[in-house]
């Protein structure tokens, strides 16, 4: 493991890339697809041997490598970010290669794009049709979205965090993209691949662990293997990735979705998981902030729902049983963590929900919950609820100090910095995030794409929601009727929402190359 975390971290994508080639290869060798097994064999073999003499080529010895990361430290954050926007843009070239080739009736720039869509674990697909492709094919995809999810979940711990990005800079007292360790503490700097190697080992048990078990228990209640782990490595990269069309198709009915609800709840809060310190005295997850605003969304905005069948105006046809009011309310409660967690999974009892509650087209209230997103340092998109939380908390006390103008707001050091400093970045970046979804609107606009149309497919791509275009109206909308130009965009709003846009104007910061 040493030495593999020293290799440059290209080579490392490409030796991963090569041996994941290896899974689906197999599988179409049990299935007898011969085509399928020579596309993933042969890319597994070449990639795999180009990364092996790339490495030998770039070889150095250790005290070579301890001087250059010693000399690179003031770049060293400059480096991850661009490590990053390197790997969401280019290994998807790669990736795609065995796609185009098992898919022949599609265009290797169709191939790349559904790579970029499941990498960044958005799950927007061209292939409405799931038959269109074969079922090493649909494996690869959702293995694709799944290290995805693992890269995201890994590089948010080891690189954005120390960066202070990806939404620690609401909790934290350093500036965004400012390091937390000084030069004068310095007497090795980790370099990013090594960074990434090191946090690996350390999270990827749990994450294979909490997959498997997700796939033991939806293959016991009935659903098809295949399916099953197809759906598990979904749920925990919050993709939305399936290889029938979704969990309505997948016969597992309610016991299946209800797992899946359960295993969604990771996404809510880093604290699931992990935790920032390890301390005896650590408060319970219910008090975790993230976790208190997903909770109540979860909660209020159902009941809204089901209520609004007595309270509105509206005529609600139908024979209304108890049985029908309660597949209504549950499938209203699982749609709204399904898509806080932009994981964009329907529920058996969303068409309910919506006859129940008078909702016609839902767009706006799934589009909104996307917004939110799910927790910091998950695998969900969005703009994360723990800069939501610090634009309530704020809210909450500029309401007391109207009431009592020389209150005093308390709570300890921690809750001021949310509420002042906190509350501040978490607006920029609101604005940032919004500012976003108009620029790439009106490029969308300038190919044609009516309001609504451009509406849908922006938020779902900058979310990493791609399942949020078949739900929100009463036509789902086609990634696949989309032009070449279009595709290109939204791949590019996919890598701006998993990386988020802080990174981003981190990395156009001038300051940011001269250190």
């Amino acid at each position: 493991m040493n030495r593999f975390s020293r290799m440059p971290f290209f080579v490392q994508l490409m030796l991963v890339s090569g041996g994941a080639m290896l899974v689906p290869a197999i599988y179409a060798l049990v299935l007898r697809e011969w085509d399928d097994t020579r596309a993933f064999f042969y890319a597994a073999v070449l990639f795999s041997s180009l990364a092996g003499f790339i490495a030998i080529a770039r070889f150095r010895p250790e005290a070579t490598e301890d001087r250059e990361s010693l000399m690179d430290r003031d770049r060293e954050g400059r480096n991850q970010l661009l490590t990053l926007l390197g790997t969401y843009t280019a290994v998807p070239l790669i990736l795609a290669v065995p796609f185009a080739e098992a898919t022949k009736d599609t265009t290797y720039f169709n191939a790349y794009f559904e790579m970029v869509s499941a990498l960044t674990t958005t799950g927007a697909t061209l292939f409405d049709d799931p038959a269109r492709l074969s079922r090493p094919v649909h494996l690869w995809t959702a293995l694709v979205g799944w290290l995805g999810g693992l890269f995201a979940w890994i590089t948010a711990v080891a690189v954005l965090a120390p960066l202070n990005l990806g939404g620690f800079e609401v909790i934290s007292s350093r500036g965004a993209g400012q390091s937390e360790v000084r030069a004068s503490q310095i007497t090795r700097v980790a370099a990013a691949p090594e960074r990434l190697a090191r946090f690996t080992v350390k999270l990827f048990p749990i994450y294979l662990g909490l997959t498997l078990a997700l796939w033991f228990a939806l293959s016991m209640i009935g659903s098809n293997p295949y399916v099953a782990l197809c759906h598990a490595m979904s749920v925990m990269a919050t993709s939305g990735i399936s290889p029938v069309g979704g969990l309505t198709e997948a016969g597992t009915g309610f016991i299946g979705e209800v797992l899946v609800f359960a295993f969604l709840f990771l996404a809510l809060s880093r604290k699931t998981f992990t935790a920032d310190q390890a301390r005896t005295d650590a408060p319970p997850l219910w008090r975790d902030p993230e976790m208190k605003i997903g909770l109540a969304l979860i909660v209020v905005i159902p009941i809204l729902l089901f209520l609004r069948h007595w309270v509105s105006v509206l005529e609600v046809s139908g024979d209304w049983t108890f049985t029908r009011a309660l597949s209504s309310l549950w499938g209203g409660t699982f749609m709204v963590l399904s898509f806080l967690s932009t994981a964009g999974f329907e529920s058996l009892g969303w068409e309910e929900a919506r006859l129940w509650s008078g909702l016609q087209a839902p767009g706006v209230l799934l589009m909104g919950l996307a917004i939110f997103g799910g927790g910091v340092a998950t695998t969900a998109g969005g703009v994360k609820l723990l800069r939501l939380y610090a634009l309530v908390r704020h809210g909450e006390r500029e309401i007391e100090k109207l009431i009592s103008p020389h209150s005093v707001g308390g709570a300890g050091a921690n809750a001021r910095r949310i509420r002042r400093e906190g509350a501040y970045v978490a607006w920029v970046y609101f604005m940032v995030f919004a500012f976003t979804i108009a620029a790439v609107m009106m490029l969308l606009s300038l190919f044609g794409l009516h309001f609504q149309e451009a509406a849908v497919f922006t938020i779902s791509a900058l979310t990493t929601t791609g399942p949020l275009a078949n739900v929100v109206g009463d036509v789902p909308l086609s990634y696949a009727s989309l032009g070449d130009a279009e595709k290109m965009i939204l791949a590019a709003t996919m890598v701006l929402g998993r990386l988020e846009m802080l990174a981003i104007i981190a990395l156009l910061n001038p300051e940011f190359w001269r250190r």
